[in-house]
């Protein structure tokens, strides 16, 4: 799993059938300290998080499972929005 922020949404008026009644959001992925770590990415949304929430999201074949038994084409999927995490040094 990994930690990000949602910056934005994706509208789209033609999609594959299986995205349809899922919600596209841009993440910008984060360091554990918070910052900016690497480039942004569409995630589709299994559990409702909105713009400017802290978010964890898995990549790969396990991005399809929140959606099953429909398997939409994605590579991202957001799992769960962050209440609080804190770093120990």
């Amino acid at each position: 799993m990994h930690l990000a922020r949602v910056i934005g949404d994706v509208v789209a008026t033609h999609k594959d059938e299986n995205l349809v009644g899922i919600k596209l959001l841009v993440l910008q992925p984060l360091t554990p300290e918070r910052a900016n770590a690497g480039r942004t990415l569409v995630a589709a949304d299994a559990i409702g998080a909105g713009v400017g929430e802290e978010v964890f999201f898995v990549r790969g074949k396990e991005a399809t499972f929140p959606f099953y038994p429909v398997e939409p084409p994605v590579d991202a999927s957001i799992v769960g929005i962050v209440d609080h995490w804190n770093v120990e040094k």
